[in-house]
């Protein structure tokens, strides 16, 4: 199987981690030696509820006994979609209030930028250094780091980069701007989370000008940092709010949140201001549905904070610099990229597995489900401890 990967799917990387799958359940993922690896990533934040939730697995059965893919999106009236929508609209303030369900978060970040430049007639664009959006091309347009982006120029015209937390930057803000399109927490720069109201300040500068906020939403939502959305923390209500990732329990979606006043506006002028085939896909809302109504109606976004709190306690170690994050979005920060490679390749040997970030190299990803145990806190703690002790050990 190894040399057919490698021959006939497409890879991301040189090296990829290669490690083959037999079956995943809770915390957990197996190797075809039936190897279990204590999972610290959830799919890079996807898996919410960890591999195999029942209530999540029942869902998605129940569901393709009656019907998949119909029609078109917005056509036809499938119940699992209007459900989600509408318990999303439930737990959002009420300007936010109407959805876009989408097939991934790159997608709903196009959608929402078109519908920015829709509402205000502008073409400028303000983004982040080092803000991570997606790979299609409107969403790598607003990627800050030119790096990734160099091979693929040109891209959309009108954007302009700020720096994230720098508020003397606010001031390109201007009536040019159509939005301004943000992550709550940076991810991919090293899970950097906003200071001094920035966000605040970000959103009084846009209603200053008339320009839309858009927040991405896509790493930090769906109960990850201790609330449903992490602008929750920062007393900071986007036009526009980006999610995915968490949101499908381990399927594939995207989603884009507006008022109905805005929302509304990508069905004239011209029709079908944004059309998808498979949004929306009844499977794929079922399992969302089942993941949400689970993230709400549990403790598990409290015991997110309290599992932070056993993370930092227990991941106390010269190599550790800092850990960055809120709730169960976590970076551990090493001195080096060196550590931070050896590390991960190391756990991951110990039946750990570790990530990284995009644009931080120090940075070690750790996004678990939100359903992982005390115990497998320890357990996984325990053995990024002993490593790095080897790694010290070794230089």
């Amino acid at each position: 199987m190894t040399s057919d990967f490698f021959k006939y799917q497409a890879q991301t990387s040189p090296h990829p981690l290669a490690m083959e799958i037999f079956h995943a359940n809770g915390s957990y993922i197996y190797d075809i030696n039936n190897k279990a690896h204590l999972d610290f990533v959830a799919g890079v934040s996807a898996c919410t509820l960890g591999h195999n939730y029942p209530k999540v697995v029942n869902a998605i059965k129940s569901q393709l006994d009656k019907y998949m893919h119909v029609m078109v999106y917005g056509e036809y009236i499938q119940k699992p979609a209007v459900e989600l929508t509408k318990l999303l609209a439930e737990q959002l303030p009420q300007s936010l209030e109407k959805t876009y369900l989408t097939n991934s978060g790159t997608e709903a970040i196009e959608g929402a930028l078109k519908l920015a430049k829709r509402a205000t007639g502008r073409i400028e664009i303000i983004a982040a250094n080092k803000g991570y959006h997606g790979n299609t091309m409107g969403s790598m347009s607003v990627m800050g780091y030119e790096e990734r982006k160099q091979a693929f120029r040109p891209l959309l015209p009108g954007v302009r980069f700020i720096d994230f937390n720098k508020e003397a930057d606010l001031k390109h803000i201007t009536t040019k701007t159509a939005c301004v399109i943000l992550e709550t927490i940076q991810g991919g720069a090293g899970f950097i989370e906003p200071e001094n109201d920035y966000l605040k300040k970000v959103r009084s500068r846009c209603n200053e000008v008339g320009a839309l906020l858009i927040l991405d939403e896509i790493q930090p939502g769906i109960g990850r940092t201790g609330k449903l959305f992490g602008f929750q923390h920062y007393n900071c209500i986007p036009d526009i709010l980006v999610t995915g990732k968490g949101l499908g329990g381990g399927m594939p979606i995207g989603a884009f949140t507006a008022s109905s006043k805005l929302m509304d506006l990508l069905s004239n002028k011209p029709k079908l201001g944004h059309i998808t085939t498979f949004g929306g896909h009844p499977v794929i809302a079922a399992s969302a549905l089942a993941t949400l109504q689970e993230v709400i109606q549990s403790n598990l976004m409290q015991q997110a904070l309290e599992k932070e709190q056993l993370f930092r306690k227990l991941l106390v170690h010269p190599l550790i610099q800092e850990i960055r994050g809120k709730g169960l979005m976590l970076a551990i920060i090493t001195p080096s990229d060196a550590i931070t490679n050896s590390l991960i390749l190391k756990c991951q040997d110990a039946g750990l597995i570790l990530f990284w970030l995009l644009f931080e190299p120090k940075a070690v990803r750790i996004t678990p489900p939100l359903t992982i145990s005390n115990e497998e806190i320890a357990k996984g703690c325990s053995i990024i401890i002993n490593i790095l002790n080897t790694i010290q050990q070794e230089n």
